[in-house]
């Protein structure tokens, strides 16, 4: 019943692509799709679980004015190698996500990341403090709740991850539309559940994705990020970056409540909130986003 086309017109179609080989210890090299539009400053834009660098096409025009964009597809995701590696843990990728600022030549980059994109992206930060200089986090997981665990315990069960990848398989564009979620659902297309489905209909395509649910938000991974930033705060340390925590009062997928406790375990951290608006604000609500978000930039840019 979805229209072939999203509602609004976007600008994917304004960027270019290109292949770069990113080489890390934990994920080896990844054929790595980047799109990249504009001239300025470097901006890199990480993406979030089960999306790809389709999901920033309502921001890239209006940033390609200021900024020199680089938008990749995660290990795994999107037109990227779908490798298996050994690893998918919080720091496998934050270390893969700093390789890529170095095989691009933009170390020291602005940054944005969304959801897990975020998370890897503070990660990023704490592995790396030359790699961003300055981060904005819109509406990231990386406090464990009880999903977490539940999900991690289910997943844990012999057999259930090869399970649960078959069973995305079976039908990917229908998983993928079932589990992208906007304040506005009238702005879903065929042409995004293709997007994001068609990567998870191979065999490598969709145990890697459940490679991130099992392994990058465990909860024993992101107790140990909570403690870091337990610990910096304990010691008067700020993150080692600007960061900006961007979080909607409107979200099925990350509780609203974990943008007041990053705040919490970041207390230099500037906190906007957004009203009537997704876990992905950046499809829903593009200009109220890109207001706080450029302003943050600004220095940057002037």
């Amino acid at each position: 019943d979805l229209p072939e086309r999203p509602r609004l017109p976007h600008g994917l179609a304004s960027t270019s692509a290109r292949e770069v080989v990113v080489a890390s210890r934990a994920m080896g090299p990844v054929r790595t799709l980047v799109r990249e539009i504009g001239e300025g400053p470097p901006l890199l834009l990480v993406h979030g679980l089960m999306t790809s660098s389709y999901s920033w096409r309502y921001v890239y025009e209006e940033l390609g004015r200021r900024f020199r964009v680089h938008a990749p597809d995660l290990p795994g995701a999107g037109a990227s190698e779908k490798v298996l590696a050994p690893r998918y843990d919080g720091d496998a990728l934050a270390e893969w996500i700093v390789s890529l600022t170095g095989a691009l030549g933009i170390r020291g980059c602005a940054c944005i990341g969304n959801s897990m994109g975020g998370y890897l992206c503070m990660r990023a930060a704490l592995l790396d403090a030359g790699a961003f200089a300055r981060l904005v986090n819109v509406h990231s997981p990386g406090i464990p709740d009880a999903r977490h665990h539940v999900m991690a315990a289910g997943l844990a069960v012999p057999g259930m991850r090869r399970a649960l990848a078959w069973w995305i398989r079976r039908s990917p564009l229908r998983w993928a539309h079932a589990n992208v979620h906007y304040f506005d659902e009238s702005l879903k297309s065929l042409e995004e559940a293709r997007a994001y489905g068609e990567p998870l209909a191979t065999r490598e395509g969709s145990l890697a994705f459940v490679k991130y649910l099992a392994e990058t938000f465990a909860p024993a991974d992101q107790r140990a990020f909570v403690r870091a930033l337990e610990e910096r705060r304990a010691a008067g340390r700020p993150f080692p970056v600007p960061l900006q925590l961007i979080y909607s009062r409107e979200d099925p997928l990350v509780p609203p409540a974990i943008g007041d406790a990053l705040k919490s375990l970041v207390p230099d951290a500037q906190l906007v909130w957004l009203e009537r608006t997704s876990h992905f604000a950046h499809v829903d609500s593009p200009g109220r986003l890109l207001a706080p978000v450029l302003e943050f930039l600004r220095a940057l840019t002037s």
